[in-house]
């Protein structure tokens, strides 16, 4: 055990920081403190209580930047108690030893998170003193406590209250470890950040790189999984923050699976696409249902007629905070997991009579690189968010599409993005919402797509459209979905066979327009 009789605070993040400065007070332990972390102990009477400034007989300068880089600080933490020469040489510079530090980091990634950041905020928000006193601390942990989240602060107040103002060198080494893990994720931060940025202009803007040079990937772990995609396979999620679903809050139902958890995010991605209130079905990753309605519980049912026996075990995802009505819609089936921006009280009674279906309230994650590892290293690519607008479209059959058919074909384009290669999605417009009627996803060939898309139809494919994500090869594949009935058709087009497709489209009847994008999601 280790007595803790000094110890340096100095913190950004100041949630709780003034009940443990009280519990360590409480045990006679001195505090030196900085800045605004100072000024808020102080207000709230923690003594005894000493400024940086004082121990270092400088005042802080160059706006903050200098505060705890001094001798008389750093002397304090590194020296090794167990060495004679090394208190022989605090003592004759009159150095105060620290036991304890606590600090946390300027919030860069809070800074960064913003597109627009210009460099030079950025610069700035780069911490100097506080990684050198964490590291200083976590280098003699043997002898100095280290201190870096929040979360820590009533388990160390409580052992030192049980231990008479001490620390438990297991403590002290569990610590250390945290605090390194904190500055090498505050450092990857920095140099990610900064490596998208590759000629700053002047101090205040910059040209940023979509790639970086480096692809720095690091996440806690935040769940343990029974198992992966299969029995056989370990599993863990790992998550970057509190957003997307890998942060998203569980509320209830048993543990999640790794399964679950793609599904959801998949769900969870379509479901992001649409502005109207929207419901989507998915299973194995690919909507077996989706709709738009003029109420949540509208676009529910529509989204489930799509399949009924595909949605039995699916997971859903909806754009709107889940009510009562939808919820007694969806306790009429067995679902595995729902994923939504929020739940009402009464929602949340009804879904929990469900012990095992999951509940998950998700926060919309900002956009970043899309990553998938692959034997020996990692492909990254911006994530696939373009919004088509009608004047990109370019229609190239003879006949326009009527408005119902707009609306329908817009609808299919966004699930069509959201449906394994290659993909085609047979979709048609209720009261100017759109609902997908099936979809063919998967299959080797495109004209595979669309025989299977129709043959999983429940809903008439009369008078529906049909959405690509990538140009027909040959005319086939269109003129099979026109044998059950579709009038329009989206495609991105670009195809050497172009003319032979809108050939057959006139010779067939059918609207048909490019949007000159692709949407292939392998």
């Amino acid at each position: 055990m280790s007595r803790i009789n000094r110890a340096l605070i100095s913190v950004t993040n100041k949630s709780g920081i003034v009940d443990f400065a009280r519990a360590l007070s409480s045990l006679g332990i001195e505090i030196l403190s900085t800045g605004g972390t100072y000024k808020a102990l102080s207000e709230a009477g923690i003594a005894p209580l000493r400024e940086v400034a004082e121990v270092t007989g400088f005042p802080e300068m160059l706006d903050g930047r200098v505060k705890t880089l001094h001798p008389r600080i750093s002397g304090g933490i590194l020296a090794m108690r167990a060495k004679p020469e090394h208190m022989k040489a605090i003592a004759e510079h009159g150095i105060p030893a620290i036991d304890l530090v606590c600090v946390n980091l300027y919030e860069f990634e809070k800074i960064a998170a913003k597109k627009d950041a210009p460099l030079e905020e950025l610069i700035e928000n780069i911490d100097i003193g506080g990684p050198t006193m964490i590291r200083a601390a976590a280098k003699n942990w043997q002898d100095v406590a280290v201190v870096t989240s929040p979360a820590d602060y009533s388990a160390i107040a409580e052992e030192l209250a049980a231990s008479k103002g001490a620390l438990s060198r297991k403590t002290h080494w569990d610590l250390a470890k945290k605090a390194f893990s904190a500055t090498a994720a505050y450092d990857r931060a920095v140099s990610a950040r900064l490596a998208q940025i590759t000629t700053p202009a002047d101090a205040l803007a910059s040209t940023e790189e979509a790639t970086p040079a480096i692809l720095d990937v690091r996440a806690p772990r935040s769940l343990s999984l029974r198992y992966g995609e299969n029995p056989h396979q370990s599993a863990a999620l790992y998550a970057t923050g509190s957003t997307g679903i890998a942060g998203a809050t569980q509320l209830h139902g048993k543990e999640l699976s790794y399964n679950n958890l793609v599904d959801l995010d998949a769900a969870w991605q379509l479901i992001a696409e649409f502005d109207a209130p929207a419901s989507a079905i998915i299973k194995h990753t690919n909507p077996c249902g989706c709709a738009e309605g003029s109420s949540l519980v509208q676009s529910y049912t529509r989204a489930f007629e799509a399949d009924p026996v595909s949605a039995f075990g699916g997971v859903l995802a909806f754009n709107r905070a889940l009510d009562a009505d939808t919820a007694r819609e969806i306790s009429k089936t067995f679902i595995e997991a729902i994923a939504a921006p929020d739940y009402t009280d009464e929602a949340l009674a009804i879904l929990k009579e469900k012990k095992n279906l999951r509940l998950l309230k998700v926060v919309a994650a900002p956009e970043g690189l899309v990553v998938k590892s692959i034997s020996g290293g990692f492909l990254a690519q911006t994530p696939d968010v373009h919004r088509l607008t009608r004047a990109e479209i370019q229609v190239k059959s003879k006949r326009v599409p009527t408005e119902d058919e707009w609306v329908a074909l817009e609808f299919g384009w966004k699930v069509c993005k959201h449906v394994k290669s290659n993909a085609i999605v047979y979709a048609r417009t209720l009261d100017g919402l759109g609902q997908s009627i099936s979809a063919g996803a998967g299959q080797m060939s495109r004209v595979d797509s669309a025989k299977f898309g129709a043959m999983k139809a429940v809903l008439p494919l009369k008078g529906s459209v049909l959405a690509s994500d990538a140009f027909f090869p040959f005319p086939d594949g269109l003129e099979e979905a026109a044998k059950h009935g579709i009038t329009a058709a989206i495609q991105p087009g670009g195809s050497v066979n172009d003319d032979k497709v809108i050939a057959a489209a006139d010779a067939l009847g059918l609207a048909m327009v490019f949007t000159g994008v692709r949407h292939f999601r392998h």
